[in-house]
């Protein structure tokens, strides 16, 4: 299906140049002089190469043909990670490299969405909100509100992000998947 430059967001897959590529990133620029373009950074799904490219918006693209299925996920083991379509009870098991860091946020029972191309799953796609514990965070600094000032912090599930100063261990917050970055505290 072919899309306009434009409607590129993160996470879609591209076929472009023979290859199926996620989107990672998308930065919509609007110049003083010429016209408007896309600039993205995309990731190769067959030979896991990184591009930046410049589209303008004028162009079309071609959005990969993708049968987006939910599943819940079950459980891990040193390699795969395993799911279960929630309809038909089929299990699948994925590659910990295809699921890469996002393996670290899934908790029991999340639904989550694989992408499937030709049968063959390329992505998986989680809630774009999770909820997470801090498990470990810096103590706040007097004087450091003045800027927006940000503070590691360490989750239950082993994964660092920056949080806000009055962030504490013990909090539950909020993590957008797609940017791992906090979103509020609950």
């Amino acid at each position: 299906m072919k899309i306009n430059a434009t409607e590129i967001r993160v996470g879609m897959i591209l076929e472009y140049k023979d290859d199926l590529w996620e989107v990672l990133k998308i930065n919509n620029v609007k110049p003083g002089k010429g016209g408007a373009f896309a600039q993205v950074e995309m990731k190769s799904l067959i030979k896991k190469t990184k591009l930046n490219e410049r589209f303008r918006s004028s162009e079309t693209i071609e959005k990969a043909a993708l049968d987006e299925l939910k599943y819940n996920f079950l459980y891990n083991d040193e390699n795969d990670y395993y799911f279960m379509n929630p309809s038909s009870f089929e299990q699948i098991n994925l590659n910990k490299d295809l699921v890469g860091d996002k393996g670290k946020m899934l908790t029991e029972n999340l639904e989550v969405t694989i992408n499937f191309h030709n049968d063959k799953p390329l992505s998986i796609l989680l809630p774009n909100q999770l909820t997470f514990v801090i498990e470990t965070t810096d103590a706040a600094l007097k004087g450091q509100t003045v800027s927006s000032s940000y503070k590691p912090a360490m989750l239950k599930n082993g994964l660092n992000i920056q949080v806000p100063p009055f962030i504490e261990s013990g909090d539950t917050i909020i993590i957008d998947t797609r940017t791992m970055e906090y979103v509020k505290k609950i």
